[in-house]
């Protein structure tokens, strides 16, 4: 499928799309005249007046008038100053959806870009010319300065990129994929570093991969409540109508159609027949409520996400219509900084849930008299320890997210001599969240192998059909454990399939 580029109907799954599976981008006919018309207004006007960030210079250098004749090096030397990042690149597909954000944002003819410069934009993308973006160096004031500059260098033949495979420099780069560089003219290179595309690309990527984890991590938590006898009616609508937020109700019904058909769940007075607690613990018996939080932070993440992926973010603005240039603030980052905290805190707690029942499932006092460690029958207990350490893993891990999951965005420091004087932290929230994500899949993980090893004790016939369903797919990537192995692997190669579309 090919994305049309409009500037204002961008959506999450179309930056998956072309971040993860390189569908075509191509700019709309209505776009194309609305930059050609923008660009028009902002030479004119130029010609005539003083306007900031055309022919003057920037932030706390802004009372600088910059003649005609240093137009094209001003800009020039903006992106070159400005691309100061350090440390590891960020992934590809940050990479892409960064480029892909930026060229929509472009496409609303309200920057004052030339089309032949967003063109150029947009071949990058469809030739897989990618930009090397050190993740480190902004601090989400006047956007992503630094690696929106680090990847508009590679529009002007500067820089390096990752292109075919090979890294290289960004003349290279664009040489093997037949692109002509990029002379930039006034207010281009402004154009090009102004705004939120690092964080707002990482909340885009994040708020699906989030998603899938919730999806994961209900059935898990299905897949362990079964094997666990535990109860259903914590998980009747009835109860979720009756407090009706819509990422609860929506969870209790996924919980209650992943537990249809089990022969181990049963209802309170069944439990009192064997002699068992009457009520489930809160990891089991309130995953709607915690659940549905996460679903209900990732709904108002997405529209502001959305939001952002189609708004205009740089300064100033040109509004060709008024004959007018505005300059403002909708480059800073704290409407997206705090999606990404808010996303964050979202994911650690569902991490912090799933390693509970992971505890639950390996400890003998409390798992409905499953093996202790879920030690192979086969095996002698204090020789083997069957599963024993993966608990300590999701600890770990668990606990390292409650550190991150500390808001970054309430953080700021003065940048440009105290003329940007408050930052949002956005990309530092972004880089945080990736963390976050990558640690709660393999919690996740770690439940799923921990489950489906539970219920292979119990008999798959026992469980749920759609639990039978999950541990089949957790069968097809892990073996049964027939005595102690090294683990890592195991749970490496499941969270690497729980990020995959193909899983389920």
């Amino acid at each position: 499928m090919t994305i049309v580029l409009d500037g204002t109907s961008l959506r999450i799954d179309d930056i998956v799309r072309v971040a993860r599976r390189y569908e075509r981008v191509v700019l709309g006919d209505d776009a194309r005249e609305k930059v050609l018309r923008c660009r028009n207004v902002l030479e004119e006007l130029a010609k005539v007046k003083v306007i900031y960030g055309i022919n003057t210079g920037f932030g706390a250098l802004s009372n600088i008038t910059v003649s005609t004749s240093d137009l094209e090096e001003l800009q020039l030397n903006l992106v070159r100053s400005h691309a100061a990042g350090v440390g590891p690149a960020l992934p590809t597909d940050v990479t892409r959806a960064m480029m892909l954000h930026r060229a929509n944002t472009l496409a609303k003819g309200l920057s004052g870009i030339r089309l032949p410069t967003l063109e150029t934009l947009i071949a990058m993308i469809n030739s897989r010319v990618h930009p090397i973006i050190p993740e480190r160096g902004s601090v989400g004031a006047s956007g992503d300065l630094a690696p929106l500059a680090h990847l508009a260098l590679v529009m002007i033949g500067e820089g390096h990129a990752e292109c075919s495979g090979n890294t290289m420099t960004g003349s290279e780069a664009l040489r093997t994929a037949s692109i002509a560089p990029v002379r930039l003219e006034a207010k281009e290179g402004l154009a090009l570093i102004n705004g939120t595309q690092m964080m707002t690309a990482i909340g885009a990527l994040m708020i699906h991969d989030i998603m899938r984890l919730i999806d994961f991590a209900e059935r898990s938590a299905a897949l362990s409540l079964d094997v666990l006898e535990g109860l259903t009616e914590a998980f009747d609508k009835r109860l979720h109508q009756a407090r009706p937020h819509r990422g609860q109700v929506a969870s209790a019904q996924h919980m209650t159609e992943l537990l249809a058909g089990g022969k181990l769940v049963g209802s309170g007075e069944h439990r009192i027949l064997k002699g068992m607690h009457r009520q489930d613990p809160y990891s089991l018996r309130c995953v709607p409520q915690v659940m549905g939080a996460a679903r209900d932070a990732i709904d108002y993440a997405s529209k502001a996400i959305e939001t952002e992926l189609n708004s205009a973010n740089d300064n100033p603005l040109i509004f060709p219509a008024d004959r007018e240039v505005l300059s403002g603030g909708n480059f800073h980052g704290q409407p997206i900084a705090i999606v990404l905290d808010m996303l964050a805190i979202a994911a650690t707690t569902i991490g912090n849930l799933v390693e509970r029942r992971i505890a639950r499932l390996l400890d003998p006092k409390v798992n409905s008299g499953l093996p202790a460690f879920l030690i192979p029958r086969s095996a002698k207990p204090g020789v083997s320890s069957g599963l024993m350490t993966i608990q300590y893993t999701a600890a770990a891990l668990a606990s390292e997210n409650k550190v991150m999951a500390h808001p970054a965005s309430v953080d700021s420091i003065p940048t440009s001599a105290g003329f940007e004087d408050f930052v949002s932290m956005g990309p530092a929230a972004g880089l945080k969240l990736m963390r976050v994500e990558e640690n709660v899949r393999a919690i996740v993980a770690i439940e799923l192998l921990c489950a489906a090893e539970a219920a292979e004790v119990r008999g798959i016939d026992n469980v749920s059909p759609a639990n039978s369903q999950t541990c089949s797919y957790v069968r097809k990537i892990i073996p049964r454990l027939q005595q102690d192995r090294e683990l890592s692997q195991d749970i490496t190669n499941l969270a690497k399939a729980l990020k995959e579309d193909a899983f389920f």
